[in-house]
């Protein structure tokens, strides 16, 4: 059976996001993730986690300045030493809160400039994180990201993550598949999944359109999490959407796989 991990950077957010823990485990999750925990020490995170009963499953790297609309780091070439003081940053935190994999934002392409420079930086980077966080024992992920909600960002489909992956050539680098993300910009989900399993490491959701719950749109979910079963997919799926309304609402979805 698929288990599920609530993105508590979308979920719940009716609560302060300390207060998300506890909701998500009333909720059945027994996972959670988030976009990034460095707002927050490690002791206060650690402590939602033991009391709630709840693994973190994935965090992504430090990406810029979230709030002016920077969304990842690791395509800039002029940003190389923030880039790898990140990487020591997210083992901080990924090592003190029990989390194995991490994933890093490639960045928006900036206006004009030349893509064999931004792909050479991104490729360098990887290789740069792949082997610090494997001396941690901490996995490596790279996902690809719809153009309609970030324009300009740099890794937009799975050829393009598995050529890359394949480039860095680390045995310390996956794909994090995003299904909404996937199905905007090339669908054939369940095809994609089963044939590129071994490098996939960790699974998102959300519908399409509209990146709310499943079931409010065009995704066959029951039939996508059967699939995840029948391939033998053991990971964890993040729970990444847009509640339509509160998120205790909207959870008919996962009445039927809830712990």
């Amino acid at each position: 059976m698929p288990r599920f991990a609530a993105n508590l950077t979308m979920l719940f957010q009716e609560h302060d996001f300390l207060d998300r823990f506890g909701e998500a485990a009333q909720a059945g999750f027994r996972g959670v993730e988030f976009l990034f925990p460095y707002a927050f020490r490690t002791e206060a995170i650690a402590e939602r986690l033991v009391r709630h009963g709840l693994s973190l499953v994935l965090h992504n790297l430090p990406a810029g300045d979230w709030e002016a609309g920077e969304r990842g780091i690791a395509v800039l070439p002029e940003r190389g030493a923030e880039f790898r003081d990140g990487v020591a940053r997210a083992i901080d935190y990924a090592g003190a809160l029990g989390c194995d994999q991490v994933n890093c934002l490639a960045g928006i392409a900036p206006p004009g400039a030349e893509r064999a420079r931004l792909h050479a930086t991104f490729r360098e980077n990887l290789a740069f994180a792949a082997t610090e966080l494997a001396k941690a024992g901490i996995r490596l992920l790279i996902e690809p990201v719809n153009t309609r909600d970030i324009p300009g960002f740099f890794l937009t489909n799975t050829a393009q993550a598995l050529a890359l992956i394949e480039e860095v050539n680390s045995e310390n680098l996956f794909l994090q598949y995003d299904a909404y993300h996937m199905q905007v910009m090339e669908g054939d989900l369940a095809r994609t999944i089963a044939a590129n399993l071994a490098r996939i490491a960790h699974i998102q959701l959300a519908d399409n359109p509209g990146r709310h719950e499943p079931g409010t749109g065009e995704i066959n979910y029951p039939f996508l999490f059967g699939h995840l079963d029948a391939i033998g997919y053991g990971g964890w799926i993040g729970c990444e959407y847009r509640p339509a309304s509160a998120t205790r609402d909207d959870l008919s979805w996962f009445a039927p796989y809830r712990a």
